[in-house]
């Protein structure tokens, strides 16, 4: 079981997390996306990948600390894109021009995170 000092850092990584990630997707997601659909991706999105990230995977690599942030660094973006499409693009129209600068948009987020901690 995490400490309570371990629990206060994730508290505040993800409010750090959902502050970067959501003003990039208001700024980088395509116009489809109503301004209320994109503040609820920035945090929703985050709310599931981010235990995942802090709970479950560090006593998976607790001798790698490089193993373990290419594992989290690449399971973040991926899942939360997945998440993005299955909820807010599947059942558009088609728009590849769109769904590329959306999905973009959490690649330059995660970058942005990942230079800003």
């Amino acid at each position: 079981m995490p400490s309570g000092e371990y629990l206060l850092w994730m508290l505040g990584g993800y409010l750090l997390t959902i502050a970067v990630e959501t003003a990039v997707l208001l700024v980088g997601l395509s116009r489809r996306h109503s301004v209320r659909a994109r503040v609820f991706a920035g945090v929703w999105l985050t709310a599931c990948t981010y235990p995942v990230v802090w709970l479950v995977l560090p006593p998976l690599f607790p001798d790698d600390r490089t193993l373990y942030l290419i594992v989290a660094e690449t399971f973040a973006p991926v899942a939360e894109c997945i998440l993005f499409w299955a909820a807010f693009v599947r059942g558009l129209p088609p728009d590849r021009r769109a769904t590329l600068r959306d999905m973009a948009a959490f690649g330059v987020g995660e970058l942005i995170h990942a230079y800003a901690t």
